[in-house]
């Protein structure tokens, strides 16, 4: 019988503006995406992960206008920073889009514009209003804080009197609102779900969809049919999870990842819910296409309680970060310690506090013991265990770790996950405090002794390969170590899936361990 094809899975980050190099606080939307790329991936699905830039907006014109550079130059250089985050996060993303850049998009933004054109859902009017440029976005009095300003950026916004090109949002309000109501189109954390449900029943208004081309500097995607005016940068943006798929020419990846897929993910920042769970449903909707499934909300990365701001100068470089304390500290810290959906306050201090209390004493020194243990009573080799483990409290702990696991990441909790994970570390370096080995291995004339000596390093050892198998999406070049160190291979390992890699009891006698540095060097709080 033919094997049946693993369900398709597309996984999206939203696209960042690239006036400014990446920083931090964009890098754990990335590391989010990843980690649940990974999960996925290892729980049998085809999955696509989509990341890129965002290079048709004002700011990045405004940008390139402070610096005395061209925006096409700035747009380019910016944007291969975040390309190159791949490699220093040790991001596992299939595709990188840039709007401005690529044909696939300028195409594929105008066949969405003409198809909601098509449908009557776009004319032209003129318009009076106040205009955030860090949003990209229109505000009405009443959204904007009592002397004018943007309540996300906290400046004043402009008046702006033009021309454009208007979307009937209002036609789609009850489609949205069914959407979201019913979860069909799912928002997580729930309470963003009833805040947008509170945006909705306030009523919506239609939306400008595009800007006079001399406002924009000429940058941007024409508007089909009139080359006076631009597309509006948030039209352009969202459109890039259709047309990095193909949609102008609806190709092979459109059909299975956008139209045939169950699973269409996007992490994104509580700041543009908006954009992605009203505008861009009522797009899709006149464009006669599938909503996204899911909506992943994550909040910001503060310093000393103020979100971290390219604009503001207090952004740290992730690249900078990953290099000098580690990509899976990092990782760990975004994914473990910062609640999902919540702010958090970041700090290279709290980083190094992570990597040497935990990452260091608990997990590494777990990896180092157990590794030198074998070595020095078993020549190096992983010995039987001298009794049947299934049914064993270890075994129920490990099935229910990862049970615990795959409920917390369908919940989309992260943080949750990692705290499953980790419960077999601290189970593990229990287990370590109350056999004793090396009281043990003084009594090995003793054939129970030496029974129980074998079994706790084995346990200890498959434990480590258990917890090195759940945390990969987290932590993947900590667990290929792990696996490296307990003489395994980690792709042959994840290829078995799920269900086989987090077996309890799978670690094969006889196999050779392999000493080693630490698997987490201890660190100095210095900046980068």
């Amino acid at each position: 019988m033919p094997t049946p094809s693993r369900p398709a899975c597309l996984i999206t980050t939203a696209i960042p503006y690239v006036n400014a190099r990446p920083h931090v606080g964009f890098a754990m939307e990335l590391i989010i995406a990843d980690a649940l790329a990974r999960f996925a991936r290892l729980r049998g699905r085809d999955v696509r992960l989509l990341t890129g830039s965002d290079e048709n907006s004002l700011k990045n014109v405004r940008a390139a206008e402070a610096e005395g550079c061209s925006t096409e130059l700035l747009v380019e250089r910016n944007a291969a920073a975040f390309r190159g985050l791949q490699g220093a996060l040790a991001l596992s993303f299939d595709d990188f889009i840039r709007t401005s850049a690529e044909r696939r998009h300028r195409e594929g933004a105008a066949a969405l514009w003409r198809a909601c054109a098509d449908r009557g859902d776009i004319y032209r009017k003129a318009y009076r209003g106040r205009y955030c440029v860090g949003c990209e976005a229109f505000y009405t009095d009443a959204e904007l804080d009592g002397d004018g300003r943007c309540p996300e950026h906290g400046v004043v916004a402009e008046l702006v009197e033009e021309e454009n090109y208007f979307f009937r949002l209002s036609r789609y309000a009850a489609d949205v609102r069914d959407a979201l109501a019913s979860g069909a189109l799912r928002v997580a954390p729930a309470s963003y779900r009833e805040e947008l449900l509170a945006l909705v029943d306030a009523g919506l208004e239609d939306i400008s969809v595009s800007r006079s081309a001399a406002r924009a500097r000429g940058w941007g995607i024409e508007v089909p049919g009139d080359p006076a005016q631009v597309m509006y940068v948030w039209f352009d943006a969202l459109g890039n999870y259709v047309t990095a798929l193909g949609f102008a020419e609806r190709g092979a990846d459109f059909a299975r990842y956008w139209l045939e897929s169950q699973e269409r993910v996007h992490v994104i920042g509580k700041g543009i819910t908006r954009f992605h769970a009203i505008y861009w449903p009522a797009i899709l909707r006149s464009a006669g296409l599938p909503l996204p499934t899911t909506l992943a909300v994550h909040g910001y990365l503060t310093a000393e309680g103020r979100k971290i701001s390219k604009s503001r100068g207090d952004a740290i470089e992730p690249a900078a970060l990953a290099e000098r304390y580690g990509v899976d500290p990092l990782r760990w810290l975004l994914c473990r310690h910062v609640r999902s959906g919540r702010d958090a306050d970041f700090s290279v201090a709290r980083l190094v506090a992570v990597n040497n209390g935990e990452l260091a004493d608990q997990l590494g020194n777990l990896l180092q013991r157990t590794v030198a243990m074998i070595r020095r009573y078993y020549d190096g080799r992983v010995p039987a265990p001298a009794r049947e483990l299934a049914g064993s409290s270890l075994a129920i702990a490990a099935a229910d770790a990862s049970a615990a696991v795959q409920a917390a990441v369908d919940e989309l909790r992260l943080d949750r996950a990692c705290a499953a994970a980790w419960s077999l570390v601290e189970r593990a370096n229990k287990h370590v405090v109350e056999r004793a080995p090396w009281r043990l291995a003084k009594r090995r004339g003793a054939p129970s002794a030496e029974a129980s000596l074998a079994t706790t390093l084995y346990e200890l050892a498959e434990l480590q390969r258990l917890v090195a198998a759940l945390l990969w999406p987290i932590m993947p070049r900590a667990a290929a170590t792990i696996f490296a160190r307990l003489g395994l291979e980690l792709d042959a390992a994840l290829a078995a899936g799920w269900s086989t890699v987090t077996r309890f009891g799978e670690l094969r006698p006889g196999t050779a361990v392999v000493d080693g540095p630490p698997l987490f060097p201890k660190l100095a709080p210095e900046e980068p």
